[in-house]
């Protein structure tokens, strides 16, 4: 009998020969949406040498990059524009909106803990510093592809600090809040200090638009803020649960948010 690998590489045919079937290992579609033209040839080099992955396209950003992306099925986007990824276009967190599967990966970064938890805050999941080799692009490739998030150690620290703020921040009653916000109000503020409008807002939380516009209405009033900035600011100096600044609920802001918006 023939061993179990060889029906699995073949089938018989009529003149006994063997025909060989395509058993592809599954491989990864990466995308690259780079704006140093340097870094995204010398990917596309390094990346075309790998068995399990393919580089459905490689280009600066342009206001169709995201047609683009979708139209390839990607299922790694790598950017190297926080500009462009993050702020501006704001690439990831339309891709987020928009339900799609890419997982976004952020290469050649800065040494910054502001970018990288504004990163972090719009969805993206994998972080590679400007230092890093090639094979460990591709190591953070593989593992976010196979749903993993990866960053540089030297942030993990700050990481944790984050979720623990927020883990303390989401279990404070109502009672114990200075200003009497209820649990969902209090969410909103630890979403409003990241800088996020009322879309994004809803977006994170599967609430409409206007849904969070009216709890807007409604913390202002409660912390007699004028506007979105103004209850920041009230908040950062008001002290919550045990007295803990650390649980105040503008602890650790690092963006300013519009203050357009109510």
């Amino acid at each position: 009998m023939l061993p179990l690998y060889l029906w699995l590489e073949g089938a018989l045919t009529g003149a006994g020969s063997w025909r060989s079937v395509n058993l592809s290992l599954e491989r990864i579609v990466v995308f690259l949406v780079a704006e140093n033209c340097l870094l995204r040839e010398a990917l596309v080099r390094v990346l075309r040498k790998k068995d399990d992955v393919v580089v459905a396209g490689a280009i600066p950003f342009s206001p169709s990059a995201l047609e683009k992306v979708w139209a390839a099925n990607s299922d790694v986007v790598l950017f190297d524009s926080a500009s462009i990824a993050l702020t501006g276009p704001c690439l990831v967190s339309r891709m987020r909106q928009a339900g799609e599967k890419p997982k976004a990966v952020m290469v050649g970064m800065e040494d910054d803990e502001a970018t990288f938890l504004r990163a972090v805050s719009e969805g993206v999941v994998g972080y590679v510093l400007k230092d890093a080799s090639a094979a460990e692009i591709i190591r953070v490739i593989r593992a976010v592809a196979a749903g993993e998030a990866v960053c540089p150690p030297r942030f993990s620290l700050s990481l944790f600090q984050r979720a623990a703020r927020g883990i303390s921040f989401s279990l404070t009653s109502p009672q114990e809040t200075k200003f009497g916000l209820s649990r969902r109000e209090q969410q909103l503020i630890g979403l409003l200090r990241l800088g996020l409008s009322n879309k994004e807002i809803g977006n994170r939380l599967n609430l409409s638009e206007q849904t969070v516009k009216n709890h807007m209405h409604r913390i202002l009033r409660k912390v007699g803020a004028n506007d979105r900035f103004d209850i920041l600011e009230r908040c950062q100096s008001a002290e919550f649960g045990a007295g803990s600044r650390e649980s105040s609920c503008l602890s650790g802001t690092n963006a300013r948010p519009s203050t357009q918006e109510t």
